[in-house]
């Protein structure tokens, strides 16, 4: 089978794209299709690894400027090695054990409050009052880590 010219059409089929994101993601710069005279995309075979991995990132949480971020360590004219693809992998290892820290976090914090009547609002993590913790920063500061004397 061809590594070279495969047209968008296929390489949809064989991602599970539609042939409007294969395009999006083209745009976005995940992949780097040749033209044809005519302007038809030729893709390697390679590109159906990449949008793949585009896809299962995307899924994962990840944005497509991480995501482009990621590609752009990958080498452009030949097909990424194991090793390529084992240091994105441990990348987005790092990330991925990160957010499941803060949300086990996250988690442990939340379960003290749901369905706990609020008999203690002086150490609820979401009481707020005269939202004072805007002066902290944007979101759920407490939640965040932030002390409700912090805002005081």
């Amino acid at each position: 089978m061809a590594t070279r010219g495969l047209s968008i059409g296929f390489v949809a089929e064989r991602t599970g794209l539609a042939v409007s994101a294969v395009r999006y993601y083209e745009e976005q710069g995940l992949v780097h299709p040749d033209r044809n005279a005519g302007g038809q995309r030729s893709f390697e075979r390679s590109d159906i690894r990449r949008l793949s991995f585009v896809r299962i990132a995307q899924g994962l949480g990840f944005s497509i400027a991480e995501i482009r971020a990621a590609l752009a360590g990958l080498p452009e004219k030949r097909t990424p090695t194991k090793s390529d693809w084992e240091r994105i992998s441990n990348e987005f290892g790092r990330v991925l054990d990160a957010r499941i820290a803060q949300m086990q976090a996250l988690r442990e914090k939340l379960d003290g409050c749901i369905g706990c009547g609020c008999l203690s609002l002086d150490r609820c993590k979401l009481y707020n009052p005269d939202d004072r913790a805007a002066r902290l920063g944007d979101g759920p500061r407490y939640l965040l880590g932030d002390q409700p004397s912090d805002a005081e």
